[in-house]
């Protein structure tokens, strides 16, 4: 199975890219190829909602460091999208690059993707309260199911930042079986 990671985390060595790198270490060590991105080390933009990819082109036309990452994203059968939750949302540099697959649905708003792939969200925040920001996954894994998503998962680490590790310790290991089970389902 081929899996895509993109960690959004402006943060090199974040609770966002320790629970990412887990669970790509586990998922390899489980037999599957794994990609990750860092999208803090490219050059891009946000959709500037032109309309090209509706009306004369199949992908999204701005050329930057996404362009690749647009293209190849339906050769994958799992993505991961890892991002700290800032202000009660994905941070900046995660929306900017889904606001970019809007590419991925035709003028009549049918999916350019092969169906099929999971999604796998990783959402570190500081808040504790799990009640808090519960909203995000399922907001963004109905705009996936509509690109042909099949199944969903996310990784919660409510209050990331507590000194005593054990949210952190408890969403890497979350991150090792959900790697375990997408990689046994496949």
């Amino acid at each position: 199975m081929k899996i895509l990671c993109l960690n959004g985390s402006p943060r090199k060595k974040g609770n966002t890219a320790k629970i990412a790198e887990r669970f790509c270490e586990t998922a390899e060590i489980l037999g599957n190829k794994v990609k990750i991105v860092a999208l803090r080390k490219l050059k891009y933009q946000g959709c500037i909602a032109c309309g090209a990819c509706k009306k004369k082109s199949e992908k999204c036309v701005l050329k930057d460091d996404l362009s690749d990452i647009l293209k190849k994203m339906d050769k994958y059968d799992v993505v991961v999208f890892g991002s700290p939750v800032y202000y009660g949302d994905l941070c900046s540099q995660m929306k900017a690059f889904i606001d970019r697959t809007y590419s991925y649905l035709t003028s009549d708003y049918k999916s350019r993707l092969t169906p099929g792939k999971t999604l796998v969200m990783i959402l570190p925040q500081g808040d504790t309260d799990e009640k808090h920001f519960a909203d995000i996954f399922p907001r963004y894994f109905e705009f996936f199911k509509w690109y042909g998503f099949k199944d969903g998962y996310s990784i919660r680490a409510c209050g990331a930042d507590e000194k005593d590790g054990k949210t952190m310790e408890k969403a890497l290991k979350e991150a090792e079986e959900l790697a375990a089970k997408i990689s046994m389902a496949k």
